[in-house]
């Protein structure tokens, strides 16, 4: 009990630093025949398991880190995924969610190489649209699928941040 509680706080206190105060859920005491929506592939056994919702971020801090996302970047990249996915991992462009993620529609918007929590465009991980594609060329997705999964995403986007800043998620004059 002791260690749960520990990772409690823990969130707690790197979350408030985001500004957004969120209860963490504990663990299920055994799986069941159900699988959590966006549950990243890499968390062993023994950790909570991250439930996504929309507006939710209160996972970024333990994700974030693991991705190698410097501290100091965290509020600003929990801003832009909320902005670009509403923190949700299987989101891909024009998709439009519901509070637990599911995908329940899409708008007439073409863009649906964007993916996941920050929206990682084609251009990034398609090696036919783009032989300078950095995610790909980094070794960490060169399809959509495995940037639907939170952990490859931020991977992905701190491949991007480190060419480039926070210049892909900055929008254009005028907006998009």
């Amino acid at each position: 009990m002791k260690r749960i509680t520990a990772i409690a706080i823990s969130l707690s206190s790197l979350t408030f630093g985001l500004g957004v105060a969120h209860a963490t859920q504990a663990p299920e005491p055994h799986p069941t025949s159900h699988t959590l929506i966006g549950t990243p592939r890499h968390l062993r056994e023994d950790q909570p398991r991250i439930v996504f919702q929309h507006g939710d971020i209160s996972w970024l801090p333990q994700l974030a880190a693991q991705a190698g996302w410097p501290r100091k970047t965290w509020t600003k990249l929990g801003h832009i995924i909320l902005r670009e996915s509403g923190g949700c991992p299987n989101r891909i462009g024009s998709s439009i969610v519901d509070k637990n993620c599911n995908i329940t529609g899409y708008t007439k918007a073409t863009n649906k190489s964007d993916s996941g929590l920050l929206q990682i465009n084609g251009v990034n991980y398609n090696l036919e649209r783009n032989d300078r594609a950095a995610v790909c060329l980094a070794g960490i997705a060169c399809e959509q699928a495995p940037l639907l999964d939170a952990l490859t995403n931020l991977k992905a986007g701190f491949v991007l941040f480190r060419i480039a800043g926070w210049d892909p998620w900055t929008p254009p004059p005028g907006g998009w």
